[in-house]
């Protein structure tokens, strides 16, 4: 529906029908659509303005159904949908110019929980804070309407409309503007490879919307490549580049691309990416795919075969650091064994299953992944699926040790990849984050169902005692125990400032921010522990991460190069997870005067050139080697 003058300009998609009236309400003004002979109906709406309501009906009907490409239900999926003016924000970005994949951080997260309220305008608030942290990619997770009071979004009916849980229309503009104004680039999480079950009328306009051809485990399979797919693709590529023409967006990430099945030529997910870069125009557009077998085809560049995307979730890395982490090799993380190889394998080679079996799938995994860019592979130990995919929705910090954990986020966030934080591990947040879902009783049985049987994989949750105290999807208390309490920035300062600090040096490290393919190289130095050799532009100008996830190491036997000193100088340690601004008990010297090392436990270090250390900037604008900034509070201290 789009606006004209006088009114409105209406067409619909409904080769189902013979006969489709639009009907303006609360007083039931009809307009017959006319036929266009190819599915379409289209027609002039006189007197139908911004904020206007409107239904449609078909081929004479009692029952009135929402335009499939509505811009806003303020009653929710199942009501009439609203007549938006896409144009009337006022924009204050036009010098933005988006970002790409390069050298960016991604925070991951839920409007409905971020703040107490759970809206726009005070998510907005806290937006000046993640900018400080260090984060530049805002990634959000769905939003398109749904129905219930709340959700996580993946079960969206209506993909036009921002939900009205959140806020109006405007209200996401102004807070993708002021995203913008912060420096912070904002991309959508979409799900394009079904929609939910209940409020989805597209199959009362076209059953050819959907295709029993491929399985899919969350509802009907999305028909990009049967009979009638063209109009069907058209309905999803106009969604991708509504978003980021209309909402300013900086990109997209698909969920679950594996079940987006597309047997034509090219690849839906090609044309996806091809059409979000050029809705962006000038601007740069990140895509990122989460892609449970992890095909490097979808980072793969489209002139070579691949769909085009900029980057894709690495969850070997996450299963890989939860097993090193909690010792818990349970379900989907049998494959794993947390070892100090597995950790020098996927910062050296991004996936650690490129084409070799998979016992817990009783298949191959992945594909060769060899010379992909560093930034295409998206690095956490934290997202939405994996922390509430226990028994109680814990956050990682409630299943470790604190030293380990601060070794683990040091890795993470130092590494070659893109990293990304869960909202609320930024500062080691005290609520869990669950599964909810507010759905009518009949079909709310079902997804607690649902969800028991998938958690039933671990055995640990199998168990009686722990089945039975499952939290229920549809309880109210599941969604607003999620709710983040931002006072805990303050109450858990030094996790922020790990946070902080770790984002800050890798920004401003050019050694670490290069993100250079072979750009490092690594070694097992212990049952727990490796070190990673990061390589600088210029000889001599080389990192180490020194990881121990175990007890202290002393090291007596240096037989291994990549501990080898920088231009026949020294080693000094230009950071430690174990300093005490981050709860940490203090770092002794690494190197002993014996000549051995000696590695303190559950920690990680970096070892710079002695001889790159200035004590501050010099004045000649060239490009020096910042010391690390500890943070204290909202002061700073310089350390050399």
């Amino acid at each position: 529906m789009e606006l004209q003058p006088g009114g409105a300009h209406a067409r619909v998609w409904a080769p189902k029908a013979k006969r489709v009236e639009l009907v303006v309400e609360p007083d039931a003004r009809v307009t017959v659509l006319e036929g266009e002979g190819n599915g379409y109906f289209s027609g002039a709406v006189t007197g139908l303005e911004a904020g206007g309501l409107y239904r449609f009906r078909l081929d004479g009907g009692g029952t009135l159904y929402p335009d499939p490409m509505s811009r806003f239900q303020p009653d929710g999926p199942h009501g009439p949908s609203q007549l938006v003016d896409p144009h009337r924000f006022a924009w204050t970005d036009r010098e933005w110019r988006g970002r790409s994949i390069e050298g960016q951080v991604i925070y991951e997260m839920h409007i409905g929980t971020f703040t107490p309220e759970g809206s726009w305008d005070a998510a907005l608030r806290e937006l000046p804070a993640l900018a400080d942290l260090g984060v530049t990619v805002l990634e959000l997770m769905p939003v398109s309407e749904f129905p219930g009071r709340f959700g996580w979004g993946y079960d969206g009916v209506n993909l036009f409309a921002p939900t009205r849980l959140y806020g109006d229309p405007d209200a996401m503009r102004r807070f993708v503007d002021e995203a913008h104004r912060l420096g912070l680039a904002v991309i959508l999480d979409v799900v394009y490879n079904h929609l939910g079950p209940d409020g989805n009328y597209l199959k009362c306009f076209a059953d050819e919307y959907f295709t029993d051809r491929y399985r899919n485990e969350w509802g009907e399979a999305i028909n990009f490549d049967g009979p009638e797919s063209g109009p069907v693709r058209e309905f999803f590529l106009s969604n991708a580049a509504f978003w980021i023409e209309e909402y300013h967006l900086d990109g997209l990430r698909l969920d679950a691309t594996q079940s987006i099945f597309d047997s034509g030529e090219p690849h839906i997910l090609t044309e996806i990416s091809r059409t979000v870069r050029k809705a962006a125009g000038d601007r740069a557009a990140i895509l990122v795919g989460e892609n449970e077998p992890q095909h490097a085809s979808m980072v793969t560049p489209a002139d070579k075969g691949g769909c085009g995307l900029c980057a894709i979730w690495n969850d070997d890395f996450h299963h890989s650091a939860m097993v090193a982490l909690t010792g818990r090799t349970e379900a989907y993380y049998t494959d794993y064994r947390g070892t100090p190889q597995e950790f020098v394998s996927a910062m050296k080679h991004g996936f650690l299953y490129q084409g070799q079996w998979y016992r817990w799938q009783r298949k191959r995994r992945g594909m060769p992944a060899f010379g992909l860019r560093r930034p295409a592979f998206v690095t956490f130990l934290q997202n939405h699926d994996q922390i509430a995919n226990s028994a109680r929705g814990l956050r990682v910090h409630g299943l470790t040790a604190p030293g380990r954990l601060r070794a683990m986020t040091a890795l993470a966030l130092l590494g070659p990849g893109t990293p990304m934080l869960f909202q609320g591990q930024e500062f080691a947040a005290g609520t869990p984050f669950l599964y909810f879902a507010d759905h009518k009783p009949e079909l709310a049985e079902l997804v607690e169902k649902g969800r028991a049987e998938f958690l039933a994989q671990f055995p640990s949750i199998a168990s009686s005692p722990m089945r039975d105290g499952l939290p229920k999807p549809q309880a109210e208390e599941s969604f607003s125990r999620c709710k983040l309490d931002h006072g805990e920035r303050e109450t858990n300062a030094h996790v922020w400032a790990l946070h902080r600090d770790l984002l800050r040096l890798r920004r401003e490290d050019r050694v670490f921010a290069a993100q250079r393919v072979g750009g490092l190289d690594g070694a097992v130095l212990g049952e727990e522990a490796f070190v990673l050799r990061i390589f600088g532009e210029e000889e001599g100008d080389d990192r180490l991460l020194l990881v121990n996830l175990g007890r202290d190491l002393t090291l007596r036997v240096l037989a291994e190069p990549l501990l080898a000193p920088p231009r026949d100088g020294a080693w000094t340690v230009r950071w430690s997870s174990e300093e005490p601004l981050y709860g940490g008990g203090g770092t002794a010297p690494v190197e002993q005067p014996c000549g051995a090392w000696r590695l303190p436990g559950q920690a990680a270090l970096v070892l710079a050139p002695a001889e790159d250390f200035p004590t501050k900037s010099d004045d000649t604008g060239g490009n020096t080697t910042p010391v690390i900034v500890v943070s204290k509070g909202s002061e700073t201290e310089s350390r050399s």
